[in-house]
């Protein structure tokens, strides 16, 4: 996208969903009708507005210049700190916040709009407010009263930002190997000392402090992840009434220098005897971070949805205004956007957008009714590694699709095109690899209850494609035709990984049937599209656009279910 193309926000495409195709007003039902569909759209639309005037002219010369450590302070691109404290006093970080922590509560539904239009306009500002958000629930969950009230008021308001502190040097995706101390003190803190890598947004100048949640080893703990305690390690420390006292030893030991994300600072911090206090159980660290880090994998998908969305915005727009050459069955001076392959590209593009949007309300929606119904939660968090591996890794085909719309000017910087890509890359590395996701998927949400939760979802699909065989129409018949046939394929994939059992044949086919049932369920949310649209009276503007991206996402990706379900039924090839 040029610099000078406007992030426009998807209102109508969020209207769509949120009142029709899951059948039902599903902003009112998970409100209990305190808010609507037409509230939400509302919402939406007004967080699309601030995004695009404030976040949007702050994405490409974020990612040009970058954040900064001089004398030990990071500073942030020009403009970044007064955005941020727009987004605060607008609101919008209390937003989504969970009433139980002080917050407005907005429905996960609504909180997966947001999410994207933050990630469209600005991906690497929103990571500021992600972090945030997943400290808020990892507080909610299991901090005291006083750490709450002191900590979690201040998270809540947006006047103080979050971050996960996990990654060290010799402790990636292995937590276990965790070195960092956290010594007790007759006072109740504890000491906490080591190094932690790769810390997003772990220092900035937009917000007066920051509270860190650090995974630390206490003294005697078990070895691995079960020795693992959770703590609040604030950057400044806060006094007994409440006001900033002196500086955390904490010290900020560099900035990495990234593929993308420029703009957001990620940070190697030295903890040397810096005051830490204890968040839940001693020892019960790994599962206060998880509260924080399933948070943040959601929002991966959220991330996934907006970036890939910016390079279609961006790529439709360069194609509508570029001629190069004669078009086929057009008359001179047809734009290339008229080139079949061209279209092709961009109808790609767009349906894939369309999926991975409507998927995300969806996870939104099953965690919205998931506190009543213990079968809904099971399959929201089914969908929890699906969401975030199948979209991240699908961001890449659709960042790098937008280069290619461009053309050689994709690939020079100018355009910004190529940002999009740089800065999407690293989605489905870090909050969980995909094949960390995709581990997930299988060990605890597949092979744990034998298939029986993927059944459950597989009998809903069913469901959708009896109604567009009722429906009728020609993208109906279509739709239905190769959703069903993929269902089959899908559902002989899933008994082949069923009789592989936990080993490795199971985890050397794992991604591969994490990407089947994200496509699958991408081609799910078409069909909902298409049995919503039938109801109209005549599918034109918009509808027209839903059906076509329906019958494209059908022939050419709901098409690789087929290819992965042989994959995976071959397992691990030695």
């Amino acid at each position: 996208m040029s610099a000078a193309n406007p992030y426009i926000p998807p209102v109508a495409d969020y209207a769509f969903l949120y009142r029709e195709v899951f059948g039902r007003d599903i902003v009112a039902a998970a409100s209990g009708g305190a808010i609507t569909a037409d509230d939400a759209i509302e919402i939406i639309a007004g967080a699309g507005e601030f995004a695009a005037e404030v976040f949007a002219p702050l994405d490409r010369p974020g990612d040009q210049i970058g954040a900064r450590l001089e004398n030990g302070e990071v500073h942030l691109p020009d403009g970044f700190a007064e955005a941020y404290q727009a987004l605060v006093e607008a609101g919008w970080v209390s937003a989504t916040a969970p009433e139980s922590a002080g917050g407005d509560g907005l429905p996960e539904s609504v909180g997966a709009g947001l999410g994207e239009i933050w990630n469209a306009s600005n991906m690497a500002f929103s990571l500021c407010w992600m972090l945030g958000a997943g400290a808020i629930h990892a507080l909610d969950a299991a901090a005291s009263d006083e750490l709450r009230e002191t900590y979690l008021t201040k998270l809540v308001s947006g006047v103080w930002t979050g971050t996960m502190n996990l990654t060290e040097p010799e402790a990636g995706t292995d937590l276990g190997a965790i070195r960092t101390t956290a010594t007790p003190r007759e006072d109740g803190t504890y000491s906490i000392s080591g190094q932690k890598i790769f810390i997003t947004w772990g220092d900035h100048d937009a917000a007066e402090n920051i509270v860190h949640l650090v995974l630390a080893r206490t003294p005697g703990a078990p070895e691995g992840a079960k020795g693992l305690s959770l703590f609040v390690a604030p950057r400044v420390l806060v006094e007994a009434d409440g006001s900033l006292g002196a500086r955390n030893r904490i010290e900020t030991v560099a900035i990495e220098d990234k593929l993308g994300i420029h703009a957001s600072p990620t940070c190697v911090l030295s903890y040397e005897d810096a005051t830490g206090y204890l968040v839940g159980e001693l020892h019960g660290g790994l599962a206060g971070m998880f509260v924080m880090m399933n948070s943040a994998r959601v929002g991966m998908g959220h991330q996934a949805t907006g970036v890939s969305d910016r390079a279609l915005q961006g790529a439709a727009a360069y194609a509508a205004g570029r001629l190069q050459g004669p078009v086929q069955g057009r008359p001179a001076g047809a734009p290339i956007a008229e080139h079949p392959d061209v279209r092709r590209i961009l109808r790609s593009m767009s349906s894939q957008v369309f999926a991975m949007r409507a998927l995300a309300v969806h996870v939104g929606d099953l965690f919205d009714r998931a506190e009543s119904d213990e079968d809904v939660l099971r399959t929201a968090e089914l969908f929890v590694p699906i969401l975030k591996g199948w979209a991240s890794e699908e961001a890449l085909r659709v960042t790098s699709d937008g280069i290619q719309v461009y053309g050689g000017m994709g690939f020079i910087e100018e355009t910004g095109a190529a940002q999009h890509y740089r800065d999407a890359r690293i989605i489905p590395i870090y909050e969980g690899t995909t094949a960390i996701q995709a581990n997930d998927l299988i060990g605890r949400k597949v092979l744990r209850d034998q298939g029986a939760t993927v059944a459950e979802l597989f009998a809903q699909i069913d469901s959708s494609v009896v109604a567009l065989r009722a429906g009728g129409g020609d993208v109906a018949v279509r739709v239905a035709d190769r959703l069903g046939r993929a269902l089959d394929a899908a559902r002989r994939a899933t008994d082949a990984l069923l009789a592989f059992g936990p080993g490795r044949d199971a985890s050397a086919v794992s991604v591969p049937f994490l990407s089947l049932l994200g496509t699958l369920a991408g081609g799910w949310m078409h069909a909902l599209a298409v049995v919503a649209v039938a109801a109209h009276s005549s599918p034109e503007g918009a509808d027209a656009a839903r059906l076509t991206d329906a019958d494209f996402y059908a022939a050419h990706h709901l098409v690789r279910v087929h290819a992965l379900a042989e994959t995976v039924a071959a397992g691990e090839i030695a």
